[in-house]
């Protein structure tokens, strides 16, 4: 396994990490002990790192990862989570709000600190609310050991810089803006870098966009964009190839970032991501999806506020 320094923070990461938003169900129901063995499996891989957030699955990727998480020696691997977005809890960006809602996450998931704390998909709210608010707060928290870093997230690529106008972070982690058919947040790397923010991709598989099933259906992409990606995954299976191998291997192999995570709840999952990211990519298969793709290559969907995106 590759590992990758994260930024200014000191963290090294490995280069495939696990998204545990699908041990919460947000895709489909799973069977928790199977969502166990896979984190169990990914841990002795060499996964290291492991986000979730309290609104996956309403707490409860939080429970069953804080379940997988126990008598695993803190040293072994480094956790994210987030706050200000709570799933059928509603949203509170607060100070108050934010502290007592991260003191129940750390329970959750059975930890005296947090690796890293995102601002959850801050583009739904005033963002002068998280840069005035939220951000202070964590940063109290950090000073106090609960959390070692600071970051934002969310989609549009928009937030990024207005924050970063008003004030530090630790690290950032950006979401289908790393993947087959969208590299956008490419351009945002200099300046990222230049502060010494850590950049962290997900959804490299465009949330459902780039498998073979398709996005599933509260999928935000418009139907023109989802269409070419069905296309392209069609294209790829009658080839006899899996999309999310090109699309996984695509991620994994920019080192402008430190991590990219993949959610899954399953060990077979797991054990195939794994084997896909030790195998060189199919140069001209990612060339033939890119020129289907050539229509909607770099476009994006709106999410939340309009004046955030």
């Amino acid at each position: 396994m590759e590992y990758r320094t994260l930024g200014n923070t000191g963290i090294r990461l490995s280069a495939l990490s696990m998204g545990a938003s699908s041990l919460g169900g947000v895709f489909h129901e799973v069977d928790q002990a199977e969502g166990i063995r896979a984190v169990h499996m990914a841990l002795d891989a060499g996964i290291n790192h492991f986000d979730v957030a309290p609104a996956y699955g309403a707490t409860v990727a939080e429970a069953v990862l804080g379940q997988a998480l126990r008598g695993v020696a803190r040293d072994r691997y480094v956790l994210s989570t987030k706050v200000g977005q709570y799933d059928k809890y509603g949203v509170d960006f607060s100070a108050t709000g934010v502290r007592a809602k991260l003191h129940e996450s750390m329970q959750r998931l059975g930890v005296e600190y947090v690796d890293i704390v995102y601002c959850h998909d801050i583009e739904y709210v005033d963002i002068d609310v998280v840069i005035n608010e939220t951000l202070p707060a964590l940063r109290q928290a950090q000073r106090e050991g609960l959390i070692r870093q600071v970051g934002i997230s969310g989609y549009p690529l928009a937030i990024y810089p207005r924050v970063l106008a008003a004030c530090d972070l630790d690290v950032v982690l950006s979401y289908c803006h790393l993947m087959l058919g969208n590299t956008r947040v490419l351009d945002l790397v200099p300046q990222l870098q230049a502060r010494g923010v850590g950049i962290i991709n997900a959804a490299p598989l465009g949330m459902g966009l780039l498998t073979r099933q398709g996005p599933p259906a509260w999928h935000p992409a418009p139907a023109h964009i989802r269409a070419r990606y069905a296309e392209a995954a069609a294209f790829c299976q009658a080839q006899g190839v899996d999309i999310a191998q090109l699309a996984i291997q695509y991620s994994v192999v920019h080192p402008q970032v430190a991590t990219t995570l993949v959610s899954t709840a399953s060990p077979a999952h797991v054990a195939v991501n794994l084997a896909w990211i030790d195998q060189p990519i199919d140069e001209q298969m990612v060339a033939q999806v890119l020129r289907i793709l050539a229509p909607v290559l770099d476009e994006s969907w709106q999410t939340g506020r309009s004046e955030n995106n």
